[in-house]
């Protein structure tokens, strides 16, 4: 699977990856989405994760801002997570004056451009989400194909800001666990996309039964594989010869837990088995289960179990 591109604050320049990238969207003159908004912030996100495909999540924060956002050939979803604050959006002649405050969404649909007065610092994370990945998204869900995304300005939508406000929070440096998280969430914001925010909004069915007992073993024997390839959604759709879209579903109706959530919980146990029953070192089973540092390792395991790796283990023997 490929790597995902990682950013983090502390680097001097963000990396040209996207210009390395292809974008399949039908838009001629737009940049890649982390590209331009890079251009118009003028800063280096806090923290970014982009896939190969452009599909990718980013926290900003950044200062006033009085410019035109270009045409982007991604579709790009905003959360805010600041304080509350007017703000104007002018689009040719129309004129959008909204509030940003927590549980708001901004849409800015691929090739759209606009004017942004916004007169305090901002603290946004942002969907990048190509309309590619919208249209399999919607094939998969069998609907018809999608309609196009509406121009969103503070527009209330709580379970979407909420979805993608969770995000800057768990990209937890494991490269497997990360890639199928962003896999999953890109899934279910698109889903929530075509629900609301679309001139012909989609209903979905309710989920019908989980996965056969021999597609959900063969689905655990690849979610235990050491290999990041073999834990990739699509891979494990693929295996079971189901879309995404309804893997995840079943998945979920099977197990209680989401792909990404048995994941997680599979390494959480591993890692307390190797501090319980081996002597090696916490940088060793940080290694051993993917992560990219101690530092990384640590801070997921104290998040799941409130005590960090050498506590629970001086606590356990």
């Amino acid at each position: 699977m490929n790597k995902p591109i990682l950013r983090d604050p502390r680097q001097d320049s963000p990396p040209a990856a996207s210009e390395a990238r292809q974008s399949n969207a039908p838009i001629a003159d737009g940049r890649p989405a982390d590209v331009e908004m890079a251009r118009v912030l003028g800063t280096t996100p806090f923290r970014m994760a982009l896939d190969p495909s452009g599909a990718g999540i980013a926290h900003w924060k950044h200062e006033p801002l009085h410019d035109v956002v270009e045409p982007m050939t991604d579709h790009v979803i905003m959360a805010y997570n600041g304080s509350m604050q007017r703000m104007e959006r002018r689009s040719g002649r129309s004129v959008a004056i909204g509030t940003f405050r927590p549980g708001v969404v901004i849409i800015i649909p691929a090739g759209s451009s606009s004017r942004w007065d916004i007169p305090k610092p901002v603290d946004v994370v942002q969907l990048y989400l190509p309309p590619t990945t919208l249209e399999r998204v919607a094939r998969e869900a069998d609907t018809a194909t999608p309609s196009e995304l509406l121009e969103r300005t503070a527009h209330p939508d709580p379970i979407t800001s909420r979805l993608l406000l969770s995000a800057a929070d768990c990209l937890e440096g494991n490269g497997a666990l990360d890639a199928l998280f962003r896999q999953q969430l890109t899934n279910l914001l698109a889903t929530r996309l075509l629900a609301a925010h679309t001139g012909s909004p989609t209903t979905f069915q309710p989920t019908m039964g989980g996965l056969p007992p021999k597609l959900l073993l063969r689905a655990i024997e690849r979610l235990r594989s050491d290999s990041d390839a073999d834990v990739s959604l699509a891979a494990l759709a693929s295996d079971a010869g189901l879309s995404r879209f309804h893997f995840c579903r079943a998945f979920k109706e099977s197990t209680g837990l989401s792909p990404h959530a048995w994941l997680r919980q599979y390494r959480l146990e591993q890692a307390m088995n190797m501090l319980r029953n081996t002597d090696e070192s916490v940088v060793s089973v940080a290694a051993a289960l993917g992560y990219a540092s101690q530092t990384a390792f640590a801070a997921a395991f104290k998040k799941l179990t409130g005590e960090t790796p050498s506590d629970w283990r001086r606590r356990m023997r």
